[in-house]
């Protein structure tokens, strides 16, 4: 069957898609950044990174929102919602590929298959946001992490906050100049075991929390106020959406080498199975042993800042010293896309990777660009409350969205079969869902706005 695309109205700016798997002329970003080298298992590991991080320990607190019921049923519909999506995404970019034209960039996608020149720059300005917001706050939460170990040694130290975002700023600065997105696949491989290793952790510790004598009572209840249990709810659904966000599915296909067929699924597969070990466990283990006190970052919670620690301090110090790490190799899977976008302009992609000529400018404003992103972590440590209006915003539009409109537009399903319908029914609620989550998300931003402070050595939850 042959399928006939739209005819894609490119913005001049929007270099043309990759003709039958090739390198098209003088893109550096697709040469250098976006280099096509790996296997499908490397792919496993990108997705790994950037779906599975320490948000999951977020999960107790969202079902805190939920209850059991709501909650069990909300993670698993956005669990199999993101699979089909990430999967329905897949299918377009392979479809592309098989007609001679191989897409690496979510905007080029978005504009080529939709026909128009104004998606270009909206993918363009949600992809920006929703990466360089992650790269801030995987920052913020590293000099966090800092912290808590620096005050357990040393209650009463001089050191601050700020300083500490400066130290992983620093080391992001040196870990930054790794060149292209497939040569993190070996960070990225330690940073699914390091997911694996803390989960594990924080299930151990709650467990032998809800053991001991210290066990916080359990309650299960939920906002007494029908309009505060509403929004609270929605706050929750809003937070596992933003979870299970990618937003750079494209990119991330675009680092496997031609052909492309199957390979991402075999890697969505993975992703999905360390999700379905990592995500579950954690919620369940959380919101069972805390219920409705459980904090925003559950280690917080095993951590109280009155009173002994619910678990051994070794065992918690060693969670947090893996959430550290791998909050390293997030940084570096979001920056990815700013970093193509530089060398696209920057770079000559007729000289090497390792020229003079392209290494400079490389080193410069990557360089920058974590000084731009440690500054803003520093500086508003009340950033969650932030990001979370733009997790509703943008992975909404990318993740459950989108995908969906592009297969229709791609694939033509008869407008009587399931799956055209499936997939306007997820757009449809998933528009209802991002609308009402952005309300609840800036409703929490307006309540939590007198504990905001510049430069405060506390982190807003």
């Amino acid at each position: 069957m042959t399928i006939h695309l739209q005819q894609p109205l490119l913005p001049s700016e929007a270099p043309a898609p990759l003709e039958n798997g090739t390198v098209r002329q003088g893109d550096a970003g697709a040469a250098f950044v976006l280099e096509s080298k790996g296997e499908w298992y490397h792919a496993g590991f990108h997705l790994t990174t950037a779906i599975v991080g320490p948000t999951i320990l977020t999960l107790p607190y969202a079902f805190r929102g939920l209850g059991w019921g709501l909650g069990f049923f909300s993670l698993t519909v956005m669990g199999v919602v993101t699979f089909y999506s990430y999967y329905l995404m897949s299918l377009v970019l392979e479809h592309c590929e098989k007609a001679g034209k191989r897409h690496i960039r979510f905007r080029e996608l978005a504009s080529d298959v939709l026909g128009s020149g104004w998606m270009f720059y909206f993918v363009i300005f949600i992809q920006t946001a929703i990466n360089t917001g992650i790269s801030i706050g995987a920052i913020l939460l590293a000099g966090e992490c800092l912290q808590i170990m620096y005050s357990s040694v040393s209650p009463d130290g001089p050191l601050h906050l700020w300083e500490f975002i400066a130290m992983v700023t620093v080391v992001m600065m040196v870990l930054s100049q790794l060149p292209t997105f497939h040569s993190l696949r070996h960070v990225n491989l330690a940073s699914l075991f390091l997911s694996l290793a803390y989960t594990f952790i924080v299930v151990g510790a709650c467990i032998h929390a809800g053991l001991s004598k210290n066990a916080p009572p359990r309650d299960y209840s939920l906002e007494s106020s029908k309009f505060s249990m509403v929004m609270s709810a929605f706050t929750s659904i809003s937070i596992i959406a933003a979870i299970f966000g990618n937003g750079i599915v494209p990119e991330i296909q675009a680092t496997l080498a031609p052909p492309v067929t199957g390979k991402m699924l075999k890697g969505l597969m993975m992703c999905y199975a360390v999700i379905f070990v990592t995500f579950y466990s954690a919620a369940v283990s959380g919101y069972y042993v805390f219920g409705n006190t459980a904090s925003s970052n559950i280690l917080k919670s095993l951590m109280p800042d009155e009173g002994p620690a619910l678990a051994p301090t070794w065992l918690l110090g060693l969670g947090v010293i893996f959430v550290l790490l791998q909050l390293f190799a997030i940084g570096l899977v979001y920056s990815q896309v700013a970093y193509e976008i530089m060398e696209t302009k920057s770079a000559d992609v007729n000289q090497g990777m390792f020229s003079k000529r392209n290494l400079i400018p490389r080193i410069i404003l990557r360089s920058l660009y974590m000084i731009f992103c440690g500054f803003f972590a520093a500086m508003l440590p009340f950033f969650g409350d932030i990001n979370g209006v733009v997790g509703a915003l943008g992975f909404i539009p990318l993740d459950f969205i989108l995908p969906m409109l592009l297969y229709n537009m791609t694939y033509k399903p008869s407008r009587s079969s399931f799956t055209y319908w499936i997939n306007i029914i997820i757009m449809v609620v998933f528009t209802g869902v991002g609308l009402l989550g952005s309300f609840s998300s800036i409703r929490k931003l307006v309540l939590d706005a007198s504990k905001f402070k510049l430069f405060s050595d506390d982190v807003v939850d």
